[in-house]
């Protein structure tokens, strides 16, 4: 996840297999959280810098006269040079990519947002140089997204931990309802996040917990100050995320019938469902011949079975969002041809969500949620036991 000589190589095979003349990795005030992390500085940094990796040679750091602590860990045997004025950081730049083809965290036409980082002021700066411009979104996937051994084993256990919570929440639910004790959703929120810390997992936003038509808001948060009871006659929709300390998030959607479901929660739930599995048929076949996929390929063939189902005006986002070592909405390849346009190759090592979802205002949301990685030629589905029917508790 950083640069450093020993993966120097490996980056700059990339680069000569993609026809790049190096990688320009720029940075202001945090606005490139991809450069920090490759470059390997953290810390409070308030002017530019930049990191030029030439396809060949050794990388130069270009970072301001004053900030240079920061930079102690840079490896002795590479270039570090210094600016102080405006008119040296131009100079170094026109010097080191002027007339080269080069990468950068950009997007053309803001395609991908998640990887159009580079301010457009800098852009031209950069392009005034007689620099050909083109993005990084696969060199971020190879090197700043992809899973370690170690990652994929944190998130199979941290999956593991969240599908007996979301199992025992529902069945938990079900009690109490036919209890005629009706939890509310903010109970539920309150027992997973208990349940998280029992078994050592750390989260960020707590989860969703929603019933009925609240849960046709997909960033649905439960209150205490408007609660919302789990009686009989309800679908629950139960949405959960959570790491091991320093792991890679997992995060699951279940659904649960509190009681016989009517017909339309049948429907909804099989559109959901065949939705989730036409994605993961796509990335599977496609794996295993050793075919590339790209994120809006996925999205395409899930949407078209909820289109086909008469649901097409209710599935509101994109099919899924990348999962990366660091965050649970990472700046990997997205399964997304609704929101953005997703061209970067889902390449081995990188993971991600699956979790297609049908809302209809006023009356219910059904969403299903796995999460899948991409080995060389098959494809992990965590959680092993992911719903394939709709449980009626």
């Amino acid at each position: 996840m950083r640069l450093t000589p020993d993966s120097l190589a490996a980056v700059q095979e990339e680069l000569a297999r993609a026809g790049y003349d190096g990688w320009l990795l720029y940075d202001f005030r945090g606005c490139n959280p991809i450069a920090r992390a490759l470059a390997g500085v953290s810390g409070h940094i308030t002017r530019r810098f930049l990191v030029w990796v030439p396809v060949t040679g050794v990388p130069v750091a270009v970072t301001h006269a004053i900030e240079q602590g920061i930079w102690s860990d840079w490896p002795s045997q590479w270039h570090r040079e210094r600016y102080s004025a405006w008119w040296e950081l131009e100079e170094h730049v026109a010097r080191l990519v002027g007339g080269k083809r080069l990468a950068m965290e950009y997007s053309a036409g803001d395609a991908v947002p998640y990887l159009d980082l580079v301010p457009a002021g800098f852009l031209e700066l950069v392009r005034r140089s007689a620099a050909a411009v083109f993005s990084s979104g696969d060199l971020v996937s190879r090197f700043y997204a992809v899973w370690s051994a170690a990652d994929l084993a944190s998130h199979r256990r941290a999956a593991a931990r969240l599908s007996e919570i979301a199992k025992d929440t529902l069945r938990f639910a079900a009690e109490r309802a036919r209890s005629g004790r009706p939890a509310a959703e903010h109970e539920l929120q309150a027992r997973i996040v208990e349940a998280f810390g029992r078994v050592g997992l750390e989260y960020g936003d707590p989860p969703i917990v929603a019933v009925g038509a609240n849960a046709a808001n997909p960033h649905y948060s439960p209150s205490g100050e408007r609660p919302q009871l789990v009686t009989r006659g309800n679908v629950l929709l139960v949405d959960l995320w959570a790491r091991e300390p320093g792991g890679v998030y997992a995060d699951q959607t279940w659904m649960a019938a509190m009681g016989p479901p009517g017909d339309l929660a049948i429907d909804v739930w099989e559109a959901v469902r065949e939705a989730r599995d036409a994605a993961l048929a796509l990335l599977r076949d496609r794996i295993a011949s050793g075919t590339p996929v790209r994120g809006s390929e996925v999205d395409d063939a899930s949407r078209a079975v909820i289109k086909a189902r008469g649901f097409g005006d209710y599935f509101t986002h994109r099919t899924g969002h990348s999962i990366d070592p660091r965050e649970i909405h990472g700046s990997g390849p997205n399964l997304d041809n609704l929101e953005t346009r997703e061209e970067r190759l889902l390449l081995p090592g990188v993971g991600f969500s699956v979790e297609p979802g049908i809302y209809l205002p006023g009356q219910l949301g059904v969403r299903s949620e796995v999460n899948a990685w991409v080995g060389e030629k098959e494809l992990i589905v965590t959680p092993d036991d992911y719903q394939r029917e709709l449980p009626v508790l």
